[in-house]
């Protein structure tokens, strides 16, 4: 019978009880190593950039990204939706995350949740699922019930689909459009997927949703130009993206921090496009957001 590498045994780590502390460590470290480079290969790149763009183009439509997985998978999926709100200032409509189970399953096990391929289905159609969407199948092992119930029903209604798994021939594979297989290995501790795989499914989910936000005009330069000021953390952050971006000091960021309503990305265009807040706004939405095209806009 042929394994799935994910539930493979590791040779490197055998005698891993035996081990002192600092070799456990040491041994973990060199096996999370394996992770980034395996991500990084050109074939794999190629079909996570085709999701990205898949992903910006549904958004461009009025669509939205869901992320659906159980365990570990459904977890990160959850947290890489909920960053995006903070970070680049997103509707929590735009990207949800969806896991088996609900909510109670952030925390602890809810029995069968993940072998429910009505529940992938329901939990999908609760959130009026459409055509112009996007849904990303998450499993670290690739042959998910929930999250295979869940892509069927989103090739029922048109949406397009992308997969994440684990391993090479995924189950999950064959029920999405696009295919992220990152395999990255037998796990330190047999089987224990939240490791190697979870760590690559959590910078594979970084670079998807990054990317995304970054060809919709939320990035200017490598400045997280849409954050919300959610906090007093985010509010000094976003007085010094304004000051970073343009130039002035921190009084003067200040100063248009608040005359562009806590909106970073409108006091920059007022400060370097040298404009009311009024022109700044309408700059912006006659170039899709982008202060780069906004600022070009107003030199015309």
């Amino acid at each position: 019978m042929n394994k799935r590498t994910t539930e493979m045994r590791n040779p490197i780590t055998m005698a891993i009880d035996e081990m002192p502390t600092q070799q456990i460590l040491t041994t973990i470290n060199q096996q999370d190593q394996q992770v980034p480079l395996a991500i990084g290969q050109p074939e794999l790149l190629n079909v996570i950039a085709q999701v990205v763009d898949t992903v910006v183009a549904c958004f461009k439509k009025g669509g939205r990204l869901f992320y659906i997985g159980a365990g570990t998978s459904g977890r990160l999926g959850i947290l890489d939706a909920a960053e995006c709100v903070p970070t680049f200032g997103t509707s929590p409509e735009l990207v949800q995350g969806l896991i088996a189970g609900g909510q109670k399953a952030m925390t602890e096990a809810v029995e069968g949740a993940e072998d429910s391929v009505a529940g992938g289905r329901a939990d999908l159609a609760a959130r009026h699922l459409s055509a112009q969407d996007f849904v990303l199948g998450l499993a670290a092992s690739g042959s998910t019930p929930y999250v295979i119930g869940g892509l069927d029903y989103a090739k029922e209604v048109g949406a397009a689909t992308g997969a994440l798994s684990c391993n090479q021939g995924a189950l999950i594979s064959q029920h999405a459009d696009l295919a992220i297989e990152a395999v990255v290995g037998p796990e330190v501790v047999t089987g224990s997927t939240r490791m190697k795989a979870g760590t690559a499914e959590k910078l594979i989910l970084n670079m998807i949703s990054t990317t995304a936000m970054i060809k919709l005009g939320k990035v200017y330069g490598n400045l997280m130009v849409d954050v919300k000021p959610t906090n007093l953390k985010l509010v000094d952050r976003s007085k010094r993206i304004i000051a970073d971006a343009t130039g002035v000091d921190y009084a003067t960021a200040e100063k248009f921090f608040t005359a562009a309503k806590q909106q970073p990305k409108i006091a920059i265009v007022m400060i370097n496009g040298d404009v009311d807040y009024n022109t700044a706004v309408a700059a912006l939405n006659a170039t899709d957001g982008f202060i780069a095209a906004a600022l070009k806009y107003l030199r015309k």
